[in-house]
């Protein structure tokens, strides 16, 4: 399972990646491996603004419909339109072009409650949730 060192973790399985107060947000490695093959991504719309722990998109797989949970606060600024014609890029690069969303972040302490490698490491390895 490849859970890379740089990142930040969420409890419902998302990576956040900061960058200044912009954060890649997108779901892990492990999250599309319980999915399945993406065969749909849902974004949101740029400009809207999301309280941690909201739903801001939807990954529909050949197995299950799942919320992507926003791991801060934030604006979107961006949102990765590739999905819409590749979905199955969350499943080939999960953590590099299969990213979901970017987020203007608007409270930079909620990143503390993100978990490192190793505690996602952790988490996983105890059954997720």
């Amino acid at each position: 399972m490849n859970i890379p060192k740089e990142l930040k973790y969420s409890k419902d399985h998302e990576w956040v990646k900061l960058e200044g107060n912009i954060a890649t947000i997108g779901i892990t490695d492990f999250a599309q491996s319980q999915l399945g093959d993406v065969v749909f991504v849902e974004l949101p719309e740029i400009g809207a603004e999301f309280s941690a722990g909201e739903g801001f998109a939807v990954v529909e797989s050949v197995k299950a419909v799942s919320d992507v949970y926003a791991p801060v606060a934030g604006t979107v600024t961006e949102a990765n339109t590739t999905l819409a014609d590749a979905p199955e890029v969350v499943n080939q690069d999960p953590y590099g072009e299969g990213w979901i969303v970017k987020l203007e972040v608007a409270d930079e302490s909620e990143l503390g409650e993100l978990m490192d490698s190793d505690a996602y490491e952790q988490l996983i390895g105890e059954g997720g949730h």
